[in-house]
């Protein structure tokens, strides 16, 4: 029986009226561009005072750092294991990313690293709240206070994820998030947002996101066109009705993992105080690439995120880092590997991912 990674057939079929319900209403009132009602309705869930929708995740990153006034010759903290939007937000701006080895439990970053990462060019760091857990928000956002730099949380993966009770989103400066199809809130194609409290910030991303224009032909600067389209806006309100549900499901679904797999490999685990949402189930595993090919082989898909971390890809070469300097990052690049994960998963889907894994994990 086929596994998937995702099944956002299924998980259509299951709010199918509700959505094509929403696209029909964008349709008829032609309301093609305007994304105001999930954009309030993100910014409640999130407990932020305001969210201005955009086109996509990185968007949201690189227009917040550009509208806190973030450019070339600053630098800006961020993990070394992350997908490589996190530092595409920092380097268009013209910022230079800074990265930081992880917690080798929970894959964050490791904020007990991050101090001896700070120069006299530091304005920021960027957290990542990576698969679905929080970062340590608490020492993060001391460092920042005691340095006076700046903090970007970057939640593209953990919509609704908690830290000490607290949603995540509601820590830094600004919160950014992506709504790619595959996220635990996914749209039907691309769209990002950023939530703040700041309501001059809120409105300088706006303007940056409209072509440097608040009034229509007036343009301030130059910005660039990244607007989330009204029937991203509609599918996301939907969605997000059904956001806590799905999460409650896939908690259960990563605590039968763990159940199953704990004593054949390394499985993921939850920080005291942080309620993890599951974007991905990871585990780490000595003999990847055979578990890999077994699993295909029984038709079960599964991924890596991420296969090489950024400090040693191609495109950060010119920064001059090597492997040695991040001893967990790396190490764990070679060994880590995504089981399927999604709401929608049957106790039976679950149940053939963990015999095949425990037939050949080492």
């Amino acid at each position: 029986m086929k596994v998937n990674f995702v099944d956002l057939k299924a998980q259509y079929a299951t709010i199918k009226d509700e959505v094509n319900t929403a696209i029909q209403d964008v349709l008829d009132s032609c309301a093609f561009v305007n994304s105001r009602s999930f954009e309030a309705d993100f910014a409640e869930y999130i407990g932020t005072e305001h969210c201005v929708g955009l086109g996509n995740g990185t968007d949201a990153l690189t227009l917040a750092m550009k509208s806190l006034g973030l450019g070339s010759g600053d630098e800006v903290i961020t993990a070394a294991n992350t997908f490589i939007a996190t530092a595409e937000g920092i380097g268009l701006t013209g910022a230079t990313p800074v990265f930081v080895d992880c917690d080798p439990v929970t894959y964050n970053i490791d904020p007990a690293k991050i101090e001896a990462a700070i120069t006299d060019r530091t304005r920021a760091i960027a957290p990542v709240h990576l698969y679905g857990q929080p970062a340590d928000m608490d020492p993060i956002m001391a460092i920042a206070k005691a340095n006076d730099l700046l903090v970007i949380e970057d939640c593209a993966q953990s919509h609704g994820a908690t830290y000490k009770g607290r949603k995540v989103g509601t820590f830094g400066n600004a919160a950014c998030f992506s709504f790619y199809p595959g996220k635990n809130l996914g749209a039907y194609g691309d769209a990002g947002a950023v939530c703040t409290d700041d309501a001059e910030l809120a409105a300088g991303i706006r303007k940056w996101s409209d072509h440097g224009s608040a009034i229509k032909y007036q343009h301030d600067f130059e910005g660039t066109n990244s607007r989330m389209d009204g029937i991203q806006g509609a599918v996301l309100s939907v969605k997000l009705r059904h956001l806590d549900a799905w999460t409650q499901r896939r908690t259960a679904v990563a605590e039968r993992y763990n159940a199953g797999l704990k004593d054949v490999c390394v499985v993921p685990l939850t920080a005291e105080g942080n309620k993890h949402v599951w974007h991905l189930y990871v585990i780490q595993v000595n003999n990847r690439e055979d578990v890999m090919a077994h699993l295909t082989e029984k038709d079960i898909a599964c991924g890596i995120h991420y296969p090489v971390a950024l400090p040693v890809t191609p495109a950060y070469a010119h920064l001059g880092y090597s492997a040695e300097q991040f001893p967990v990052a790396c190490p764990a690049a070679g060994r880590i590997m995504s089981l399927p994960m999604h709401g929608d998963l049957t106790n039976e889907d679950v149940d053939l991912v963990i015999q095949a894994v425990r037939e050949v994990a080492k």
